[in-house]
């Protein structure tokens, strides 16, 4: 079961399913079969059979939780020590401009930590943190107010119009209006 705030199970339903896996423990030490420990726990045999795998091969500490799925790979003192490296700045660290992006964050992360993140994880791993992407503080010398005004006006509208025309009273976009 996933949830909205980022994936995963809570604590305590993760705790919830190791006391399932430790019941079949005790259920494979006593001999009983799949199906039976499936039914009596109401998991699928497939389920049972996993852990039956992971029993045989690590006794009942193999049926224990090993902790969330998705922890960070980057850890608090860590990151502290990545702060720290973004103070500097990006000309700091061999960086031509003053923008951090992600993809020199995460050759920041690769070269400090020695760490190897994707993009995206570095975007959750800032935004965790309480760091957002940065705005550039002014407009391009090259933009012509004008034109963008102009543009908006005329040409958005056209573009943002549908292609295909449906008939009023249609209750379908496929199927012109009946008669």
């Amino acid at each position: 079961m996933r949830y909205p705030e980022g994936g995963g199970l809570t604590a305590e339903r993760r705790a919830f399913r190791e006391g399932i896996r430790l019941q079949a423990g005790e259920g494979f030490a006593a001999g009983e079969k799949t199906a039976v420990i499936a039914k009596e726990l109401r998991v699928s045999v497939r389920s049972v059979e996993r852990w039956r795998r992971a029993w045989r091969e690590g006794g009942m500490e193999g049926l224990r939780s090993s902790g969330p799925a998705n922890a960070p790979t980057v850890t608090d003192a860590q990151f502290a020590v990545l702060e720290e490296e973004l103070g500097k700045g990006p000309s700091a660290h061999g960086f031509e401009d003053e923008r951090w992006t992600l993809v020199r964050v995460q050759t920041l992360i690769r070269r400090c930590l020695r760490v190897s993140l994707s993009v995206a994880t570095v975007w959750r791993l800032l935004k965790r943190h309480g760091w957002s992407w940065q705005a550039p503080a002014r407009r391009a010398l090259e933009r012509d107010e004008h034109a963008v005004e102009l543009w908006k006006k005329e040409v958005w509208p056209r573009v943002k119009a549908s292609r295909r025309h449906v008939e009023p009273g249609s209750s379908s976009r496929t199927k012109p209006a009946s008669r």
